[in-house]
């Protein structure tokens, strides 16, 4: 990346060219007023060498001209590789062990972690108050990566006990990323949230896990599955929970596991989400961030409306 000629906002990500963004941009810095600002986006490859991040990351910090960055994939990546770079890390960033958002203030560059919110206001958009204690219902969060870590720590840090589910059961392929969530856990007051960790690469096992379910529970697919890896981490067997709601991170790629659950809606009385709000919601919350800008709910319906317009 080169010194930049005009104010800059970089996307990390890992196929940056294919996302909405980039046609999303332009329309959202007119209704912000960013003047010329453009999206740049940084092609990262699944656990790129150090040294990639961290010159991305060097990049920011040292031109007056590029503000800041959204980072999806790479959270946490990022922070290992060139965590003495920031000068400060927000208490979500810090606890979470990722930066999702890098920007500036007064000289300084800032990491921040916008998930844990973005997760929560996503969720209060088809999750209505109660909604966990009303009907014993249980999370089988399929991935354990950023997203799985902001999700935990919203329902940790922030909701309220009828706003948290009895049981929240984590499966990831490495035990690395299990084995941090379950020391994020440990280290916060008890929730009352009881937390399952399951190593495992076989759909089927994870059919299986899906099918103990009670009526109500909610399935998320936070593995990338479906967008930067191919498949989908259930099989086509898998029977979703009975009146439950299936929740697919991803908003664009093959999306089979949003496929799988779209095509049981009727018979399991399902409410599928997709990721498309989440999406939108956490640009929005970045892209203000890195500016310095506050959006009004007005602005935000304008962008949501551009948005869905180039969808």
């Amino acid at each position: 990346m080169l010194t930049q000629a005009v104010p800059t906002f970089y996307f990390f990500g890992v196929t940056t060219g294919k996302s909405s963004s980039r046609r999303m941009f332009p329309a959202w810095a007119q209704i912000l007023g960013l003047g010329a600002a453009q999206w740049v986006g940084v092609d990262l490859p699944l656990n790129a060498p150090l040294e990639q991040y961290r010159a991305a990351v060097e990049q920011i910090k040292r031109d007056p001209l590029s503000m800041g960055a959204l980072v999806t994939t790479h959270k946490v990546n990022v922070l290992e590789a060139a965590h003495d770079l920031f000068d400060e890390l927000s208490p979500e960033a810090a606890l979470c062990h990722e930066v999702s958002c890098i920007y500036k203030r007064g000289g300084k560059l800032i990491g921040h972690a916008v998930d844990p919110y973005t997760s929560a206001q996503s969720m209060a958009q088809f999750i209505p108050p109660a909604y966990w204690s009303e009907h014993g219902a249980e999370i089988l969060c399929l991935g354990a990566g950023g997203s799985a870590v902001a999700i935990v720590t919203h329902f940790l840090t922030r909701a309220a006990p009828p706003d948290r589910p009895r049981k929240l059961t984590l499966v990831n392929r490495s035990a690395g990323k299990l084995d941090f969530i379950r020391k994020l856990v440990a280290s916060l007051p008890d929730s009352g949230i009881h937390f399952d960790y399951v190593q495992n690469t076989d759909p089927a096992v994870n059919d299986s896990l899906m099918a103990a379910l009670p009526p109500g529970s909610m399935v998320i697919n936070a593995t990338g599955m479906g967008k930067d890896l191919p498949g989908s981490p259930i099989t086509d067997s898998g029977l979703f929970p009975l009146e439950g709601i299936a929740w697919e991170l991803n908003y664009r790629g093959e999306l089979d596991f949003l496929h799988q659950a779209r095509r049981q809606i009727e018979a399991r009385r399902l409410r599928v989400e997709d990721g498309w709000y989440y999406f939108v919601l956490g640009w929005a919350e970045i892209v203000g961030t890195v500016f310095d800008v506050t959006i009004t709910p007005a602005q935000f319906d304008q962008l949501a409306a551009a948005a869905e317009a180039i969808r």
